[in-house]
């Protein structure tokens, strides 16, 4: 378990974007610290997430900060209200610490739109088909690794099935539907699961044709939502690890990018018609 020191996502982003709004305001760290009542390295530690803040001083420096954007505000100051730790802490030590605060971040999310192009996206993939990936994309991880990786994996899939769960886009390149594996019945069990998630009234699926063309991206990623744009995240499943990117120039890049791969993929009825066609009989 983490020691409650430890710095989580949404503490480290707290920090980021008061950050933000001070240098925006053009405020030096000293001003800003001698609006709470403290020095230079209380303002620093909070920025970097190392330290706690009420909400009620959130609001008093972006107050200062000249932030009249309500939302964001209120968004801000709702970072400062989840004291609990997660189930993800249970594996810090054990995984990256990316992966860690990626665990986080979906939790808190409240849509998602994810784009698989050499497989299927992770929160909808079966537990065989994730351990099998995991072989296949890290091969120097020994079994005990992979294995804390996929019961992470899994656990992460919470946020699909839990209650009231999140609107979830996944636009799936034709080509990893036609991935093989050497286990037998693997894919097929896997495009049998799709099916079944498609099912569900928050899920929707995209298939994007080969007919479309590249898509454009060659790793996976997702777009979490959040209460205000200006808080979203977008993940990268990159062959060096996970990234997370919360940039304004980054999240547009990458809306834009999912908003392009949508115009180019079939309706939800013939997604969910092409991955039937490609579905052995059982």
């Amino acid at each position: 378990m983490a020691n409650p020191m430890t710095p989580t996502a949404r503490r480290r982003r707290l920090g980021a974007e008061l950050r933000k709004l001070r240098e925006r305001a053009g405020i030096t760290a000293t001003e800003a610290a001698a609006l709470l009542g403290g020095n230079q390295a209380r303002i620093s530690n909070i920025e970097a997430g190392r330290y706690g803040v009420s909400a009620e001083r959130v609001r008093t420096l972006s107050r200062h900060y000249d932030c009249t954007d309500r939302a964001l505000v209120d968004a801000l100051a709702a970072l400062t209200g989840e004291r609990r730790q997660g189930w993800w802490e249970g594996y810090r030590g054990l995984l990256p610490e990316r992966l860690i605060d990626l665990a986080e971040v979906e939790y808190h999310g409240t849509a998602f739109r994810t784009s698989g192009t050499l497989g299927v996206p992770e929160l909808l993939q079966t537990t065989d088909y994730a351990r099998e990936s995991l072989r296949r994309y890290l091969p120097t991880l020994d079994q005990s690794a992979i294995e804390h990786r996929l019961s992470f994996r899994m656990k992460r899939q919470t946020v699909v099935f839990r209650e009231g769960p999140p609107p979830f886009t996944a636009l799936i390149h034709e080509a990893a539907l036609h991935m093989p594996f050497e286990q037998s019945g693997l894919a097929a069990h896997q495009l049998r699961h799709l099916l079944t998630m498609g099912e569900r009234d928050h899920i929707i699926l995209r298939v994007v044709p080969f007919a479309a063309g590249h898509p454009g991206h060659g790793h996976a990623f997702s777009y979490v939502q959040a209460d205000v744009p200006q808080l979203d995240t977008v993940h990268l499943d990159l062959p060096h690890g996970t990234l997370l990117l919360d940039a304004e120039p980054e999240l547009r890049t990458y809306r834009e990018g999912l908003d392009h791969l949508e115009s180019l993929a079939l309706s939800p009825s013939d997604s969910l018609s092409a991955i039937r066609d490609l579905t052995p009989s059982q």
